[in-house]
């Protein structure tokens, strides 16, 4: 039985996609171009600034532009980052299934803490969670362990005793070298071209159910 389940943010635990689909649309209205349709932008919204700011505008992080249109794309979302989002469905009744069975749960995420907290405070998920963990608590992110063990110390549970949910491949890295059991959420943002099957997770969920129905056996093994 697992003691705790931790899940990314973005594109596993909630669907940010329209408000920072929006962000990069005003962003791009800005800078007299076209807006994008969502179901080009969506993809991508794992990889946050740096893959947004790629597609909306072709540039990469070490091009002069960057920064500027980083922290504009980043003020616009902060402004508005919770009208849209909300968690996948059935994310909800898995929360509160594993709430019911004293089965801790906790976010580790890349996205900063700035704006983490407020949108996990938006959604009224601060006090549920069991740790926080974003890409700014520690030096490292993920793909590096740190942030999975740190999260586990925080809850006071063994890395091994735990299971990462998350919809990238630097996601199942970041768990496997920190001896957990992985999970890819492939109903996130994962693009068509990439081949999740190939990550080496242990198992490969279309919806937040399909976790339950996995962990339902060991909670019924003698």
């Amino acid at each position: 039985m697992s003691d705790c389940v931790l899940f990314d943010l973005d594109g596993t635990l909630l669907d940010t996609a329209p408000d920072m689909g929006r962000a990069l649309n005003r962003l791009l209205a800005e800078q007299g171009r076209p807006a994008l349709p969502a179901e080009t932008i969506r993809p991508v919204v794992s990889h946050g600034s740096p893959g947004l700011l790629e597609l909306g505008f072709g540039i990469m992080p070490d091009h002069t532009d960057y920064p500027a249109l980083r922290d504009r794309f980043l003020a616009l979302y902060r402004a508005d980052l919770a009208r849209g989002t909300r968690p996948f469905p059935g994310i909800t009744e898995l929360l509160d299934w594993l709430e019911a069975r004293d089965i801790a749960w906790g976010v580790v995420t890349n996205k900063p803490g700035w704006l983490t907290d407020p949108l996990l405070a938006a959604l009224a998920l601060t006090p549920r969670a069991a740790c926080i963990v974003s890409g700014d608590t520690l030096a490292q992110r993920k793909p590096h362990p740190a942030p999975l063990f740190h999260a586990c110390e925080q809850v006071g549970v063994n890395a091994a005793a735990c299971v990462y949910v998350g919809d990238a491949v630097r996601d199942v890295e970041a768990g496997r070298r920190a001896g957990m059991r992985t999970v890819v959420a492939r109903y996130g943002y994962i693009h068509p071209r990439e081949q999740p099957a190939g990550w080496g997770a242990d198992l490969v969920i279309d919806a937040p159910a399909a976790l339950r129905t996995w962990l339902e056996p060991a909670e019924s093994a003698p």
